[in-house]
C-alpha cells in the first residue's frame, strides 16, 4: 500500500499511531482517541465515587482511566472481529483505526454478496457479546464491592455496550449493515438496503439525543456522561450515514447508461511514433501504442506525453505510455456495478475496454466515469 504499510510499530503515520498488524493489516490509534478517552475520564470519575463509596479522588480518576482503556480495548476486539472475518472471506482490509469513541475497519472492496456483508457486520457484535458474557461470569469469582470487582464489571459493561449499540439498525453501525444485507438479499438491490439503513441511522441518532435529554430532565447520576457520549455518538452516526449514502450514489450505475456511452474511441499507433504526433492524433481519443511485434506497449498518458513533447517532441510515444495491466482492462460486457468496483480498486486514470474477443473497443477515463456518477454524464 502506502507508507503506512512500510512503517514500524510505534510510528506515527497519516492515520495515527501504528500499534501492530494483524494479517498484514495496520492497527492505528488516531489522535482523536485521546480526546475521547479524556472526555470519558472527566465525565466518569464523579460516577465512580457513587459506585464505590469511600473511593478517594485518586482511585476515582484511576478507575475512570481504566474504564477508558477498557472501552478502547473493547472497541479494538470488536473491530478485529470484522477484520478477521473479512480476511477469511478474501476481502482485503486497508487498515483498522481507533478514534474518538469508536473504531473503523476499512475494507478495501465492497462485499459482492449480501451474505458477505452480513457475516462481516455480525462478527464484531458477536465478539463483544462473548467478551461481555465472559466478564459477567468472571464477576461470580470476584469478591463484590472492591476496585477489582468494579474493573471487571466495567469490562463487562463496556463490551456489552459496544455490542448492543452496534446492533442498532442504522448505518454506519453493524446493525445497519446487517439491515442493508437483509434488504439487499430480499430485493436484490444494494441501494435499497442502503436507503433503509440510512433512515435507520437517523432514527438511532434521534433516539440518542432523546435519551440524553431524558437523563438531564430526570437528573440521573450519569446525565453529563450520557449527554457527552450521546451527542458525540449521534454526530458520528449522522455523518457516517450521510457518507454511506453518498458512497452508494457513487457506486450505483445510472439507469439507462451504457459503458459505450462513456468510452472514448480507441486509436492504435506505432509505439515509436513521435510523441508530438501521437498527441495531435489523439484528439480526445484513447491511444493504444503498439510495438513492431504486435504487443501493446501501453496507453498514451496525455499528461506525461505533453511534458515529454515540450522537452523532446520527436521522442518515441512509448516513453509516455501507461502500462496495460490485467486490472486495467475492462470487458465491454461487464455490468456497470462491476466497472465501478474495478475503477475504485485500481490506481489508474484510464482503462482499456475490450470486446469478448479481446479486441480494443474504447478507453474509459476515470474522470468521465466520475462525472457520469455525479449526474454530469458525458456521452460519446
Amino acid at each position: 500500500m502506502n507508507t503506512t504499510n512500510r512503517s514500524r510499530r510505534g510510528t506515527v503515520t497519516d492515520g495515527g499511531l501504528l500499534l501492530f498488524r494483524v494479517g498484514g493489516v495496520p492497527v492505528l490509534l488516531a489522535p482523536s482517541w485521546w480526546i475521547g478517552s479524556l472526555l470519558i475520564v472527566v465525565l466518569y470519575s464523579p460516577l465512580v465515587g457513587r459506585l464505590l463509596p469511600g473511593a478517594g479522588p485518586g482511585v476515582s480518576w484511576a478507575l475512570a482511566g481504566a474504564f477508558a482503556v477498557l472501552l478502547g480495548l473493547s472497541v479494538l476486539a470488536h473491530e478485529l472481529g470484522h477484520v478477521l472475518v473479512a480476511l477469511r472471506l478474501g476481502m482485503p482490509v486497508r487498515r483498522l483505526r481507533l478514534f474518538l469513541l469508536g473504531g473503523l475497519s476499512e475494507v478495501a472492496r465492497s462485499p459482492a454478496k449480501p451474505k458477505q456483508e452480513g457475516l462481516v457486520a455480525a462478527a464484531g457484535p458477536v465478539v463483544s457479546v462473548l467478551l461481555a458474557v465472559f466478564c459477567g461470569l468472571l464477576l461470580i469469582a470476584v469478591p463484590p464491592g472492591g476496585a477489582v470487582w468494579l474493573l471487571v464489571a466495567q469490562c463487562a459493561v463496556a463490551n456489552l455496550a459496544v455490542g448492543v449499540f452496534n446492533l442498532l439498525p442504522g448505518l454506519p453501525l453493524d446493525g445497519g449493515r446487517m439491515l442493508r444485507a437483509g434488504v439487499w438479499s430480499l430485493t436484490g438491490n444494494r441501494a435499497s438496503g442502503t436507503r433503509a439503513a440510512v433512515f435507520g441511522g437517523g432514527l438511532v441518532a434521534l433516539a440518542l439525543l432523546v435519551w440524553a435529554l431524558w437523563g438531564l430532565a430526570e437528573g440521573s447520576d450519569d446525565r453529563w456522561l450520557r449527554l457527552g457520549v450521546c451527542v458525540v455518538t449521534a454526530w458520528f452516526v449522522v455523518t457516517g450515514a450521510t457518507g454511506e449514502m453518498a458512497a452508494e450514489q457513487r457506486r450505483s450505475w445510472p439507469a439507462g447508461l451504457a459503458l459505450e456511452d462513456l468510452t472514448r474511441p480507441v486509436l492504435q499507433l506505432p509505439a515509436e511514433s513521435p510523441v508530438e504526433s501521437a498527441l495531435s492524433a489523439s484528439a480526445g481519443r484513447g491511444v493504444v501504442l503498439v510495438r513492431a511485434d504486435g504487443v501493446a506497449a501501453g496507453l498514451l498518458d496525455e499528461t506525461a506525453a505533453e511534458q515529454l513533447a515540450a522537452e523532446s517532441p520527436r521522442a518515441p510515444a512509448e516513453l509516455a505510455a501507461e502500462a496495460i495491466r490485467a486490472e486495467t482492462v475492462l470487458l465491454a460486457s461487464e455490468t456497470g456495478d462491476a466497472v465501478i468496483e474495478r475503477v475504485a480498486e485500481v490506481a489508474a486514470w484510464q482503462f482499456l475496454v475490450v470486446d469478448d474477443e479481446g479486441r480494443p473497443a474504447g478507453v474509459l477515463h476515470r474522470d468521465d466515469l466520475r462525472a457520469a456518477l455525479a449526474g454530469n454524464r458525458r456521452t460519446r
